[in-house]
This record gives structure tokens, sequence and C-alpha cells, in this order.
């Protein structure tokens, strides 16, 4: 799939499910990994991502089965059991791990080979190795590991693990790939180690954690873990993805006449922040069937077509909305007045540029933006132009601009969309599935 042309307008109607979440598909990989004994996860997305971190833990001898049943979409039949060696048990691979294009593997990874007895090298594709890993490197250093990287904290990374000791570690920024590195590296300590955060990023593994055993606490904006735990291993079902259903969400609300029922959608507080921002932007957003699976909130998302307004959005906001920004700049583009977002300079340095890249694309679509240092400022347009966009292999830009596409006159050509896979396989195939039920209402 390099190329994708969508130029549909009906309303949008049904039901659908999001594919599992990708964040705690990979957290239930690691953690399980180093769990003593057996874990069965149900609902693990089959995606590029997600397969790079099951990849790396088979490499250090982890026996891990898929059912049967493995689909590209995910769903219940999509489980997985791990046989967990303990916090000693990984042994050495014989070659390079391949991290592919996640950033959650290689930074969440580091943190457990930074307690390792062995030598490893961590890689990645040509947009993976072009992201800074100073920010894991800095703490996992500090606590006792070797890591060796090219010029600027950049992948390759060569960790020899080794005697760690605790830190408290004041974070320059709230990211739970720095948190959860730390923790994890926190878990090989004889001691008890602490992160301090200057927002609070996503909770996964802080929730994960304590469930398997671990001495978790929490005050305000510090984490600790108390090391040397014995983690319990995991029966868990994953729920459906926020950060997958949000281009969704952002599509009932722009197409009109459009209503959506997004059902078993993962909608943990720190998750939340694109239907905060959303209903601040006159969103019609209503959670039903409230419920908790395996220690996290789930809802069903009922999305109704609404008139959006521009807002000024920063601060936490941002924050719990990272991974949303680009389909927040297509409901910006949309609205009624002038959207400024601020406080997101961490999006610099994600797959793409995503603020100098959703700047870029938008313009192609008549819609006035100026950039920021740390955001963009968007007018938004009754109308948008139809237009070829250019996905710069970045997932969260394709989708984004899918569903702009869907509000735009004539027809959109996206090039490079294959990057879609590595977090949604099956994307363009669950929105048809919309179309085909809106044309048929």
């Amino acid at each position: 799939m390099s190329r994708i042309s969508i130029k549909y307008r009906d309303p949008l109607s049904g039901e659908i499910t999001p594919p599992p979440d990708k964040s705690i598909s990979h957290r239930a990989i690691m953690l399980s990994s180093i769990a003593e004994g057996k874990s069965i996860v149900r609902n693990f997305l089959r995606a590029e991502d997600p397969l790079s971190t099951l990849g790396a833990f088979r490499q250090m001898g982890i026996d891990i089965k898929c059912s049967s049943q493995f689909s590209v979409l995910g769903s219940q039949d999509n489980e997985i059991v791990i046989h967990g060696r303990g916090l000693t048990g990984l042994t050495e691979p014989g070659d390079v791990i391949d991290c592919g294009n996640s950033g959650t593997t290689m930074r969440l990874l580091s943190g457990a080979l930074a307690g390792q007895d062995f030598s490893t090298t961590l890689t990645g594709d040509a947009s993976l190795r072009s992201r800074p890993m100073q920010r894991i490197i800095r703490p996992l250093t500090e606590m006792g590991a070797v890591i060796e990287s090219e010029k600027g904290g950049y992948p390759p990374l060569r960790i020899r693990g080794g005697q760690l000791k605790p830190i408290t570690y004041k974070s320059p920024v709230a990211s739970a790939q720095v948190k959860s590195a730390i923790m994890l590296a926190g878990l090989y300590c004889n001691g008890t180690t602490t992160v301090i955060e200057p927002g609070r990023s996503r909770d996964h593994t802080e929730r994960m954690l304590r469930a398997m055993g671990a001495e978790i606490d929490i005050k305000n904006l510090e984490v600790s873990i108390k090391g040397r735990a014995t983690l319990n291993p995991l029966d868990m079902t994953v729920p459906g993805d926020i950060s997958s259903a949000a281009f969704f969400i952002v599509a009932g609300l722009l197409v009109p006449h459009s209503e959506i029922l997004i059902k078993n959608t993962g909608v943990n507080p720190t998750r939340t922040g694109l239907i905060d921002i959303l209903e601040m932007m006159g969103a019609d957003i209503r959670l039903e069937n409230e419920r908790v699976v395996s220690g996290e909130p789930v809802a069903d998302l009922n999305v109704k077509h609404s008139r959006l307004k521009g807002i000024d959005i920063g601060g936490d906001l941002v924050l719990k909305a990272i991974d949303e920004f680009p389909v927040i700049c297509i409901a910006a583009a949309k609205a009624e007045g002038k959207t400024k977002i601020t406080g997101a300079k961490e999006l610099r340095v994600k797959e793409s540029d995503r603020i100098a890249t959703m700047a870029a694309e938008l313009r192609k679509m008549n819609v006035d933006v100026e950039e920021l240092a740390d955001g963009l400022i968007i007018e938004g347009r009754e109308k948008l132009r139809a237009a070829v966009i250019q996905s710069h292999g970045d997932h969260r830009v394709a989708m984004s601009m899918a569903i702009a596409a869907l509000a735009a006159q004539g027809e959109t050509t996206i090039e490079d969309a294959g990057c879609i896979d590595t977090s949604f396989p099956g994307f363009i195939k669950m929105l048809e599935s919309l179309e085909r039920k809106g044309k048929e209402k």
C-alpha cells in the first residue's frame, strides 16, 4: 500500500472496534518476558511495532507462542502466551536486535538491557536511527549501564548491562518512554528508584507492574519502584487503542450527518486529552458502557457530527494528547476560527518532525498555518482542497491526512502510505466499512 486515494464525503455510520492498544501490547511482551512463569495476553496488536518487541525477546531466549487464529485487525483470538524466565532469564542475542521503526521498543528495551550481564546492540530503520536517545542514555548511564551511541546520542545503541544503583531522576521531559525505561532498569537495583516528571505522562507501565506484584509508589509527579521484585505472570486482555480510535472520532465529527459507535476503547485518564480537547471545541462525544478491563478503564464512544470552534491548546492537555497531535490539527483545520497549539516541542523528534510536516501538508489543502517552535496556529476553513500528500514515512501523518481527505473537495492522494502498517494494519478497510454503511443508510 504505497499510495491511497480518498474522495469520500458521504455520512459515516456504524460500529467499529479500534485495534488493540499499541503501548499496552509493547509493555505486555516486555514485562511478561521478565516475569516468573506463563503469561497470557489476549487481543495483542499484530502490527509492525509491537512485533519488533516480540521478535527482540524471542532473540533473547523467551518462548512466545501466538494463537493459530492470529489475525491482522486484532480480535480476542489474537492471543499470545509468553513463558517468562524472570529478571535474569534473558540470554545474550546472537545478533543485533532490529527495533524497526519502534521508538518504544528501543527506549524501553534499553531499560531492561541495562540490568543484564551481557552486551547488546539495538538498531532500527532510517527513521528510528535519526531519533535522539540521549534522554534515556543519560539516566541509564547514571545508574551504571555502559551505553555507546553515534555522535549526539543517535542509534545504534551498544549496551553493556551490569550492577545498577538506584537513582532519583528529575526528567527534563514528561515522557512515558523515558519513565518506563528507568523503571525497568530500577527492577534490577537494590533499593528504590524514583522518576520525577514535569507533567504526568501515560501510566500503563505503572499499572501493569503493580498488577504483577511490583512495589510502586506514586506521589503527584513522582513515581518510585522498589527493585528486585519477583514479577507475577499476566493474564490480561488489551483494550482498544484510543490513539487509533482518534482518527475515527475526528472523522465522525467532521463528516456531515455522521454518527459512529467506537467500541471497546481504552479511556485511561492519562490518554484522554484528545476527548477533552475536542469537547472544548464543541464535539458531541459520549462515553457509554464504562468499565474496567485488566486494570485499564474502557468505554464505548458515541460520536456525532459537530460544528467545532478554534481554541488555545497547551500545557497538560498537549501532553495527554501528544500522539493525537496530527489528527487534532485536522479538527482545527475544519473548526471555526483560530486554533493555537503550544507546548508540543517533543513532536519535532517523532517519526517525522510532526510540527513541520503537518504545517506543510495542511498548506497543500489551502489551510493557513503558522509554524511555531513548539506548535502551530491553524486558521480553520469551511472547505479543504484535495491535494497530493506526502506521509513523510509517518503513520500518524498518513492516517490524519486521510481523515482530512474526507472533508476535502476532489480526490486526495497520499503517497508512501505503507507506513500505516506500523501501528494500524487494516485502517483503510475499517474506514471503508463506515463509508459503505453511510451510503446504505
